[in-house]
């Protein structure tokens, strides 16, 4: 799944270290989500998309 996550961190200026802290995460899950290895599970969504102020669909692109 295609996300828009390095964009929105490096926009914010937070280090992916620092990001998965502040969501609760290793900064390995972050690399991965990033690099679209990993999918996040709907409550990692949530999270992420509370810190950004944004939308689930704002920052994952969901594909049929």
């Amino acid at each position: 799944m295609e996300n828009k996550i390095r964009v929105m961190r490096r926009e914010k200026g937070i280090t992916q270290d620092d990001f998965a802290k502040e969501i609760g995460v290793t900064r390995q899950t972050i690399i991965s989500l990033e690099n679209s290895r990993y999918d996040a599970s709907l409550r990692l969504a949530h999270k992420i998309a509370r810190y950004f102020e944004k939308s689930i669909e704002e920052i994952f692109l969901f594909e049929e």
